[in-house]
């Protein structure tokens, strides 16, 4: 099957690589140049494990097809894939600029039937809101086509996207038409062999399901880093009230690990619409803005904890603070929105010296602080800790689980770690006399040896 992918950010490029994994032919597309001229060479401009070596393979075997003309695109393909982003606006609102000018281009185009795709995360009601603007592109140049618009929302995880997509818990497909229906389970068929994954329901309908989703999967987040923030009120070990929570299996264990809060494109984001849409209809959603609230407190924690620490030594004025972990989850480069940005931004404001090391995203931290000679980005994981006064650890990286504690204990100034994700065990801090802050767990204060 020819498809069509606009869009080859996190969610278009997967999309696209995956389907040509499975024999389709996909043409993707992007108005940037730059991005277009890379891909063509095999160079995947973003972070995601396992991405490239999909590319590059199905660019050698001419299944992958990258260009900037949407018109090349969809001319061979039934299934035009909306893979835009859709950033918040200041009111929380979203920004569908991008999804409006993809469904104009696509009526001003198109030639024969098509449907219309949208994987981007949209408002309820957005899938209504593309055909009429498709519709009034060929009316207004006399066009008698059909076509079809579908909500297909995308449920990939950074930093796991290609295993996401390729063994799905789910594939939503919202349309009130059987015969794209059935299109569309020929086409997501061998990512559902094991089980029927595929789920039909209407295009309202299934953008309200991925909003819940992603809101649900917040909640849980903000829920455990309050009851963490109240473990430390009242002396409880948060690790073991996770074990006993997490035993339920109406509970389970995903998402409630306390830490630093939610980040990225996607939580922070959705979390905003869905309270602009409930609000833009008369209700007030006081859960989620309730999650939303905890979420931003929790990073301010982060940075009290800190401040804290340093207060009795005249402040943070002059001190350096290594910083492990900088993207908002471990396994991407992605900065968007990560409560690591925020702490390192305001404690350097502060004027605390930083200096971060990230696996992967330290090239995007360079650029975002590139006016502040405060924040320092290095290559070298156990060199930014020479002379440091702590270090916090804010992503949960793997390499970061295991470290050297006797080289940190050695470069540190001062033996302390700020253990923002719980990474630590209290046996081997003690065993190297190193000092933990930690989120919902009982500090360990390490007696020189």
């Amino acid at each position: 099957m020819n498809v069509c992918i606009v869009g080859t950010g996190y969610v278009g490029l997967v999309t696209a690589a995956c389907l040509a994994e499975t024999g389709n032919r996909a043409f993707c597309v992007d108005i940037n140049d730059q991005v277009i001229d890379r891909l063509k060479k095999g160079n995947v401009h973003i972070f995601e494990p396992g991405l490239e070596e999909l590319v590059q393979r199905n660019l050698k075997e001419e299944r992958l097809v990258f260009t900037t003309s949407l018109n090349e695109g969809m001319a061979d393909a039934a299934l035009v894939f909306s893979c835009v982003g859709t950033p918040s606006r200041n009111d929380g609102s979203c920004d569908l600029s991008a999804v409006y000018r993809v469904a104009e281009e696509v009526g001003r185009n198109m030639t024969d039937y098509k449907i219309v795709v949208t994987k981007s995360t949209v408002p309820v009601g957005t899938a209504d809101r593309i055909k009429e603007i498709i519709s009034a592109e060929l009316a207004s140049r006399g066009a008698d086509l059909d076509f079809d618009v579908v909500s297909n929302p995308e449920f990939l995880k950074e930093g796991d996207a290609v295993n996401d997509f390729m063994k799905p818990d789910r594939i939503i497909i919202g349309t009130e038409n059987p015969e794209v229906a059935r299109l569309l389970e020929n086409l997501y068929e061998p990512y559902a062999r094991s089980r029927d994954k595929l789920i039909m329901m209407s295009p309202r309908s299934a953008e309200m399901t991925k909003y819940a989703a992603n809101c649900m999967l917040a909640t849980k987040i903000s829920f455990i880093n309050e009851v963490a923030n109240i473990c430390e009120k009242v002396g409880a070990d948060v690790r073991d009230v996770r074990v006993g929570l997490g035993s339920d299996h109406r509970i389970g264990y995903h998402f409630i690990y306390p830490g630093v809060g939610y980040g990225g494109s996607c939580f922070p984001k959705d979390v905003k619409a869905l309270i602009h849409t409930a609000q833009g209809r008369g209700y007030v959603s006081e859960l989620l803005n309730a999650v939303e609230g905890v979420n931003n407190r929790q990073r301010r924690m982060v940075t009290h904890k800190i401040r804290e620490f340093f207060e009795p030594a005249g402040g943070l004025s002059g001190k350096v603070l290594a910083v492990w972990g900088l993207s908002f989850k471990a396994n991407t480069d992605d900065i968007r929105s990560s409560p690591a940005i925020d702490i390192a931004a305001e404690l350097s404001e502060a004027g605390m010296r930083i200096r971060a090391f990230d696996p992967a995203a330290g090239e995007n931290v360079r650029k975002e602080f590139k006016n502040n000679s405060l924040v320092e980005v290095s290559d070298k994981q156990y060199g930014i800790l020479e002379g440091a006064d702590a270090l916090a650890v804010l992503t949960d990286w793997h390499q970061f689980r295991n470290p050297d504690f006797a080289q940190i204990k050695k470069c540190l100034n001062r033996p302390v770690i700020f253990d923002a994700r719980n990474l630590y065990r209290s046996d081997i801090l003690k065993r190297y006399s190193l000092s933990c802050i930690r989120t919902g767990r009982p500090d360990i204060i390490a007696e020189e040896k």
